[in-house]
């Protein structure tokens, strides 16, 4: 049953990544997180309140961090989604758990102290080739996107920041969640930074002219961001062995693939045979990366965003 969570999740979040897409004729990014984060407030409010959930925390500067840089990830996500063909904004943002296997092996090589016990860091070489594997996949990936102009250029470097902040803000959710923070208070505390941030954003960048209709495509972003949330969340709950987890973990990457199917499908996007193959590789990547680490640590929440 964790499976089926798991891709609804996936599908939740890349019909999300549809309405930004559209919203984004009509609302700058700023804007979109803006209202993404009062909806996701709203909701996660009532979450909290229904499960008996206080929202006060003795963990604020925790909390304001793992807002600040999931804010980050989120908004250049939504900028990479309006200047990006949808599948390759998608799969920018899933880079994380390679991000983090990057992480991990810059973290080994600076702490890494030659002994006759540690001749080298523990699983070096695997992380290093499966970070050098999803990079490769990135420049696969974009390499029809950075010769159509700079818009697509910045957006194609928005999106891999997009995907590192992503990869920060999980390990700040693995830190709050082994402290005991319930994951709804975490969660809601990310859209109270969102609509602060957002908010100073709008206040700096300014305001897009009111569009009328089209401006209900702020609410679904929301309401779809807060069900792929929740439907993350159980299939994490819902995994109680260390297989279980592996495979909720790597089933997310299905989103990809919806993204994909979404950008045919409606936006008309055509992917290049080495688009395929840049997908791919960050896929397999991700996977191998998410099963080294599972190896050498207990299961982690989930990634929230």
């Amino acid at each position: 049953m964790q499976a089926l969570w798991m891709l609804l999740a996936a599908f939740l979040f890349a019909s999300m990544s549809v309405c930004v897409k559209f919203a984004s004729a009509y609302f700058n990014s700023a804007e979109l997180v803006l209202s993404r984060g009062l909806i996701g407030m709203a909701l996660l409010a009532w979450l909290a309140r229904s499960q008996g959930v206080a929202l006060a925390t003795r963990y604020p500067r925790m909390h304001a961090w793992r807002a600040f840089i999931g804010v980050i990830s989120l908004g250049g996500w939504f900028y990479a989604i309006a200047h990006l063909p949808l599948a390759t904004a998608v799969t920018l943002n899933y880079m994380s758990s390679v991000w983090i296997a990057a992480f991990l092996v810059g973290g080994a090589l600076i702490n890494w102290r030659p002994s006759p016990d540690t001749p080298r860091p523990a699983l070096q070489g695997p992380l290093l080739l499966t970070v050098a594997a999803g990079f490769g996949g990135v420049v696969l990936l974009l390499r029809p996107s950075l010769g159509e102009g700079v818009d697509q250029a910045l957006g194609a470097l928005v999106g891999l920041l997009s995907g590192m902040c992503a990869a920060l803000a999980y390990l700040q959710v693995v830190a709050l969640s082994r402290i005991g923070e319930p994951e709804a208070r975490t969660v809601f505390y990310f859209g109270l930074g969102s609509v602060v941030a957002g908010g100073a954003a709008v206040l700096v960048t300014g305001h897009s002219p009111w569009p009328g209709w089209p401006a209900l495509w702020l609410l679904p972003i929301g309401v779809l961001a807060a069900g792929g949330q929740l439907c993350m969340t159980r299939a994490y709950a819902s995994a109680h062995n260390p297989r279980a987890t592996l495979v909720v973990a790597n089933l997310q990457y299905s989103g990809i693939v919806f993204g994909a199917l979404y950008g045919m499908a409606v936006f008309g996007d055509v992917i290049p045979p080495l688009g395929w193959l840049g997908m791919a590789l960050i896929i397999g990547s991700g996977i191998v990366a998410t099963a080294l680490r599972a190896r050498t640590s207990t299961p982690h929440a989930a990634e929230e965003l």
